[in-house]
Parts: C-alpha cells; sequence; structure tokens
C-alpha cells in the first residue's frame, strides 16, 4: 500500500499543498496585502477604545467622585449621570463595530471611522474630567480613523 492511499485527500490537493512548499501559490489561493494587519490593528483598539467608554460610563454613573471635576467643571455642562449613559451606548457600540471590522464586514469600515470620530470628540468634551486618559484615548481615535481609511480597503477579498 502506497502512502498516497492513506491520505484522504484527491491528488489535486496534494499536488496542490505540494506546489504550496515550494514557493509556488496554488490557483484559488488569495494573496492578502500586509497592510490588513493595520486594520485589525484599528478593530482590536475599537474594542478597546470601547471598553473604555464603558468603564468611564459605569464610573460616572456609580462613582462621580473620582473625577477631577464636577459635572459643572465639563466643556458641556450636563450631569455625570447622563455622560455615563452615553459613554455606555457608545463604548457598546464601539465594541460591536470592532468585532464586525474583525469579522470583515464591509459597512462597519463606515461605521468604525464614524464612531472613533465622535469618540474623540466626545473624549475633547469630556478632557477635564479625566486628562491623561482622555489624551490617550484621542490618540488612538487617530490612528483607528487612519487605519481604517487608508487601509480599509485592503480588506476586500476578490471572489475565487
Amino acid at each position: 500500500m502506497s502512502s498516497h492511499q492513506l491520505d484522504p485527500r484527491s491528488m489535486a490537493d496534494a499536488q496542490s499543498v505540494s506546489n504550496f512548499r515550494t514557493g509556488e501559490a496554488p490557483a484559488n489561493y488569495v494573496r492578502e496585502s500586509a497592510w490588513v494587519v493595520w486594520v485589525q490593528f484599528a478593530a482590536v483598539m475599537l474594542m478597546l477604545t470601547g471598553s473604555v467608554h464603558l468603564i468611564q460610563g459605569f464610573v460616572a454613573l456609580f462613582n462621580k467622585e473620582v473625577y477631577a471635576v464636577g459635572s459643572s467643571g465639563l466643556t458641556v455642562s450636563v450631569g455625570y449621570t447622563t455622560w455615563g449613559w452615553v459613554h455606555v451606548i457608545w463604548g457598546a457600540l464601539a465594541i460591536l463595530v470592532g468585532c464586525c471590522l474583525l469579522a470583515g464586514q464591509w459597512w462597519a469600515r463606515f461605521v468604525g471611522v464614524v464612531i472613533a470620530f465622535f469618540s474623540a470628540i466626545g473624549h475633547i468634551a469630556f478632557l477635564q474630567a479625566s486628562p491623561v486618559l482622555g489624551a490617550v484615548a484621542i490618540g488612538i481615535d487617530i490612528v483607528i480613523i487612519w487605519a481604517i481609511m487608508v487601509h480599509g480597503g485592503e480588506l476586500k477579498k476578490p471572489k475565487i
């Protein structure tokens, strides 16, 4: 009994695998661009930003004394309860869109840019309450927008 009789794959599959090992890509192999990693990084950072929004929202809802200024000292003078619910909803949405972006959903690119943009605007408005975290989050939002806008088209794969 020869070795190819033990292998359940067809001879064509075995040939394409052997060509792949020698450096030749099989006919149905689609090579992804290395820039796809930036979009995947942006998706993970979008989920991280959503987690930060969730934490800020729950802190604003349950422990208002943590923040550096009172609600009247914020750029947009609304209560911390309102800010808390905005952060919780925005954070959950950012995590959901980040997961969809990792899954390769085409609509998640547009929504991810919108979420990152308004996240940066929200952190600017909330900057007096937590300046260090806000500055870091704004920087991350800018990287997310850049990665999705510049390299988002790399996620498109040709149909086989």
